[in-house]
């Protein structure tokens, strides 16, 4: 069975993201509150509908959820911009794309903190989903809106989009 990797390197910010330490991934997600960096692509088509990825039941944090399009722990020792290009070609399959960067803040669960990265982009080739996913999809906005508290998202994919694109949250 796959699995995360409990022992990979996350670089420790503050809320502006400045790195002051590091610890593993099994620290930052066992309830610690470590402040760690992560990015979020929200990936569009020209028909205005938003690409979803479904999370695999092996992953350690909200399996089985649909989520944002690429989302993805910056390494230690890593740009964010990097970890974006990064993520969006292991995750999808995107390269040489543009990111539009959205908005930066903390994300808190009862497992984990994020500084949250989030940019959108738009394409005009379907993604790829690669084995690190459960696959993918485009939904409409009214969809997604009509499907919102109702176990389908992650929580903080709910978060996210109310925050971004319905301007609220």
């Amino acid at each position: 069975m796959k699995g995360d990797n409990s022992r990979e390197l996350f670089p420790i910010v503050d809320e502006n993201g400045n790195v002051v330490g590091s610890a593993t991934r099994g620290e930052c997600h066992g309830g610690s509150n470590l402040l760690h960096p992560v990015v979020h692509l929200h990936v569009f088509d020209s028909q205005g509908r938003l690409y979803l990825q479904k999370r695999p039941d092996w992953k350690d944090i909200q399996p089985g959820k649909w989520d944002t399009a690429v989302g993805g722990h910056v390494d230690f020792g890593e740009s964010v911009e990097d970890a974006l290009q990064r993520e969006a070609r292991e995750e999808l399959g995107i390269v040489g794309f543009s990111p539009e960067y959205l908005s930066s803040y903390v994300f808190e669960s009862s497992r984990e903190r994020e500084l949250v990265n989030a940019y959108k982009t738009m394409v005009s080739e379907p993604p790829r989903p690669s084995e690190e996913l459960d696959g993918g999809r485009f939904w409409d906005i009214d969809e997604i809106v009509s499907s919102i508290g109702k176990e389908i998202f992650t929580p903080n994919f709910e978060g996210e989009f109310k925050r971004l694109f319905c301007n609220e949250g």
